[in-house]
């Protein structure tokens, strides 16, 4: 991938030779109200952070820094969040912290910033993440605050709906997606079609017990107050294209997103430890894969859908790969339309591409879901014993990002 700069394209990009993915975890994603709709964000990523440190034996103290990804800010205390997943993590006072927010891509982007800090000699070892609770997000009054004049009709707003709506082009976050759907002449029974083998895909993998590596249980209190378990995703729903055909669309007359093939509105969080390799063998961890390239670029936000199509061909050209090396690739279902935009663009595989399902079903609490992504593929990577995966999502805005992972032996 090339970028322009200053009137000239460019190529510039260092291998990563020795950034490695060492521990990688997640809750289960919770339905929009369901059981992880009262757990913040905070404690959710400190329950996906505590399993990943868990899993690899690493002592919390020997974490160089902590960087997670959060959108919304939908707790209280979310303007400290990484800070306190970090303290509550049992990381050392002195351990810096950094809360990032690249919107959808914000979980892929704590892993490029954790990365970053360690090629550059930073950090030995950062935990990476992000956490989203759209649950929690607050209903909103503005100008309230220094007096309201006589007679004046204060109104609350809904800080979820002004959150996916570009106020800069004035569009919502489906109707980018409808946009590729007349740009790429997608149809709405293709739509439907893809939210079905989305599910389709997403409960053969359940079967089968293939999340089961990934997913750390969270603990939440039941109907009748007893605590459990909780650790398969809410949001799934078995569903057919005929049955998805039959709802009704929600933001185009005769459009294409319905809220069965749109992503879930969802909670949850993911974790990964990431560390440079001389902390390796100082620290006995064992890499579970290599993070080989990222791509980050911008696209028309009208479109901003299509932004996984530059991301990774950036990525993959930063690590002088071919699409047709990637034994499974990602990309994050914001939408079907939006999806099937970017497979019919790159020509994407299907037999390789969201091979368990997607954010359709699984669902798509926002900045935690490029960490899942990452999550999922280094174990999958592991389970198939593959070599090689790229991950990548849209991002409100106008933008794209991508990651290119290798498996470690």
């Amino acid at each position: 991938y090339q970028r322009r700069v200053h009137g000239e394209f460019v190529v510039s990009f260092m291998a990563l030779s020795g950034v490695f993915i060492v521990a990688a975890k997640r809750t289960a994603f919770g339905a929009f109200g369901g059981k992880l709709a009262k757990v913040s964000p905070t404690e959710l990523a400190v329950s996906a952070s505590q399993a990943a440190l868990a899993s690899c034996g690493l002592d919390p103290a020997r974490v160089s820094s902590c960087v997670m990804g959060n959108v919304i800010q939908s707790s209280g205390d979310a303007i400290y969040l990484a800070r306190h997943v970090a303290l509550k993590s049992g990381m050392a006072i002195s351990t810096p912290a950094l809360t990032v927010n690249r919107l959808c891509g914000s979980g892929f982007q704590s892993l490029v910033t954790a990365a970053s800090d360690i090629r550059a000699g930073e950090a030995e070892i950062v935990l990476a993440g992000g956490t989203e609770n759209m649950s929690m997000s607050p209903f909103v009054m503005r100008d309230g605050r220094f007096g309201t004049p006589f007679g004046s009709d204060l109104k609350l707003a809904c800080s979820l709906t002004e959150g996916l709506t570009d106020a800069f082009c004035k569009t919502p976050m489906a109707i980018t997606a409808e946009n590729l759907a007349v740009k790429y002449g997608l149809t709405r029974r293709q739509c439907d079609e893809h939210g079905a083998l989305s599910q389709a895909r997403y409960f053969a993998a359940l079967e089968a017990g293939v999340f089961k590596a990934e997913i750390a249980p969270v603990t939440v209190k039941g109907k009748k107050g007893a605590e459990e378990a909780f650790a398969t995703d809410e949001h799934p729903r078995r569903s057919t294209a005929d049955d998805l055909a039959r709802l009704g669309p929600v933001f185009k007359k005769d459009g294409t997103v319905t809220a069965g093939n749109a992503s879930g509105i969802c909670d949850g969080a993911a974790a990964l430890v990431v560390a440079g390799e001389a902390a390796l063998a100082k620290n006995n961890l064992k890499p579970l894969a290599r993070i080989v390239s990222w791509g980050v670029c911008g696209v028309e936000p009208s479109l901003m859908g299509i932004g996984p199509v530059p991301a990774i061909q950036m990525a993959l050209a930063r690590a002088n790969l071919k699409l047709s090396q990637m034994d499974l690739i990602e990309v994050n279902e914001a939408f079907a339309a939006q999806f099937l935009a970017v497979a019919k663009e790159l020509s994407l595989p299907m037999e390789r591409t969201n091979v368990n399902g997607g954010a359709i079903s699984v669902g798509h609490p926002l900045a935690a879901s490029g960490s899942r992504i990452v999550t999922h593929l280094t174990h999958e990577l592991r389970r198939k014993n593959l070599k090689y995966a790229v991950g990548s999502a849209c991002i409100g805005g106008g933008q794209g990002i991508a990651v290119v992972l290798e498996r470690c032996d």
